[in-house]
């Protein structure tokens, strides 16, 4: 059985730049640049601004920018602002939204 790795972004981190992660990334703090991974989770006290590509997106903070995915995820702790392009979107009573959607065939 292969492990798939996570690459974590606590929250006393602050990256100003593009990240690729080849498998999950979890993100607690601060990203200025575009996310590209197989799946990406946002706790609540991140804040991205930038794009999300990912295969599977989970939000529970800030973002200010766009998410492509084939899933996406937006719980109620969630603050987006942006448009989503996806297969299945599912959002949770209480987030506070500011988007465009457009279906994936």
């Amino acid at each position: 059985m292969i492990n798939k790795t996570k690459s974590i972004i606590t929250s006393d981190v602050r990256i100003k730049g593009n990240i690729t992660e080849k498998e999950s990334i979890i993100i607690d703090g601060k990203v200025i640049g575009n996310i590209n991974a197989e799946f990406v989770e946002t706790f609540e006290n991140s804040n991205i601004e930038g794009n999300i590509t990912a295969k599977s997106v989970l939000i529970g903070g800030k973002l200010k920018g766009d998410i492509s995915s084939d899933r996406v995820h937006i719980s109620k702790t969630a603050d987006v602002d942006g448009a989503i392009k996806q297969k299945t979107l599912s959002i949770e009573e209480g987030s506070v939204l500011k988007i465009k959607t457009e279906m994936m065939k």
